[in-house]
């Protein structure tokens, strides 16, 4: 792949608080690559066992726990297997449930089902049985179901705030992908809305109002109203379009600010674009990771956490990493060992968990956990090449 390089380079020194330039906004995409096949496997010393699903089809479960998980356990979705997985962050995986080809992205609700965005459909399992309930088909032609970086189906996933609907971003192989909408309660697909192409990421506003579609290899995201679902282009390129599809200056993951509903969209660990959803504007702030980015985060208090995957230019560019930045712009970096992918923090904010899948080559079976006050870094085998994680 062509490795089209940003012009000039942001400080290495935030200034808290600082915005820069301001642009107008649009579509932005993500970058690409060769992706490796990984077999199937559950993780160690997990046995699955076979139960019928709500939609009569045979699910391998692991040995259901009496009751619903402790709190502060993650799920981690298994891209390199058909499985999520139960982890324990002191003590590593503890079980698994079979939910379909690739899982990637996956959301929690409050009524303990996890919604998983997987290559056949959207997988609903009970995370207190470890049960699948359900697997929704996609209403969008996304080809053969494979696996790897490029396959088509479900990637980003989230739920509405009431949780009476689930969004996810499907991609459809050398074109542009939808937004299905599903019915949480009647397990169907209700709306299916025209996105760019490759939506890893799907976020939703704090109302409910909109929902957005962060498109990886279109340079932009898509904004989807919720009332008339019309869906709307906001170019997010930073750096600009030049390379198109060969481009590694492309959006991966956004986040929501809780204080205004701006997206957050971190870029090279160079630039943080937040983009106005309503006006399609976007100022750009430095960042000081200086390492291709990933994954992205926002606690309740605005806090926001970026990961590094590694870099584009080892001559010019710094090792993986996770950012955590303050909501005045202030930035520590802690280093990583190896890629990783995407991120959640604890409930007491005090630690986050990093998957170490990745959706290119160099991904491992397992996650870091980081605890955020002395920098210490733990690494947990769990998994096969995680790639989304919650907290339940």
């Amino acid at each position: 792949m062509t490795k089209y390089r940003r012009a000039s380079r942001a400080a290495r020194v935030l200034l808290p608080g600082a915005v820069a330039v301001v642009l107008l906004t649009g579509c932005a995409q993500g970058s690409g690559g060769a992706a490796s096949a990984t077999g199937r496997a559950s993780p160690a010393g997990v046995s699955p066992t076979r139960t019928p699903s709500a939609a009569g089809s045979d699910v391998p479960l692991a040995p259901a726990p009496a009751g619903r998980p402790a709190p502060g356990t993650l799920l981690v979705a298994d891209f390199g297997s058909d499985t999520v997985t139960f982890v324990d962050p002191a003590r590593g995986a503890t079980g698994s449930v079979e939910v379909g080809t690739a899982p990637y992205g996956l959301a929690l609700g409050e009524d303990g089902r996890a919604w998983v965005a997987t290559a056949e459909g959207v997988a609903v399992v009970d995370t207190g049985t470890r049960q699948r309930l359900a697997l929704i088909p996609y209403e969008t032609d996304s080809g053969p179901v494979t696996t790897g970086e490029y396959r088509g189906g479900g990637m980003g996933i989230a739920l509405a705030p009431d949780g009476s609907r689930a969004y996810v971003g499907v991609n459809v192989p050398d074109g542009n992908g939808t937004l299905e909408v599903i019915d949480t309660e009647a397990l169907r697909v209700t709306e299916t809305v025209p996105v760019g192409r490759r939506p890893f990421d799907v976020d939703v506003s704090r109302d409910g109002a909109e929902v957005y579609a962060t498109n990886h290899d279109s340079f932009d995201v898509t904004v989807v109203a919720t009332g008339t679902w019309e869906p709307r282009r906001v170019e997010v390129a930073p750096y600009g379009t030049e390379g198109g599809l060969g481009s590694w200056l492309k959006p991966h993951y956004t986040a929501v600010r809780p204080s205004d509903g701006r997206l957050l969209l971190p870029f090279e660990g160079e630039r943080l674009a937040v983009v106005d959803p309503r006006t399609g504007r976007t100022t750009i702030e430095p960042m000081t990771a200086n390492t291709h980015q990933h994954g992205a985060a926002v606690t309740a208090d605005g806090t926001f956490l970026a990961v590094g995957t590694g870099p584009i230019d080892p001559d010019e560019d710094e090792g993986p990493s996770l950012t955590v930045r303050t909501p005045g712009g202030g930035e520590r970096v802690y280093p990583l060992e190896g890629p990783h992918e995407d991120v959640a923090v604890s409930e007491d904010g005090r630690t986050a968990y990093v998957t170490g899948g990745f959706t290119r080559d160099g991904y491992w079976d397992g996650l870091s956990v980081v605890d955020l006050d002395t920098g210490d870094v733990r690494r947990l085998e769990a998994g096969s090449r995680p790639l989304g994680v919650v907290v339940l």
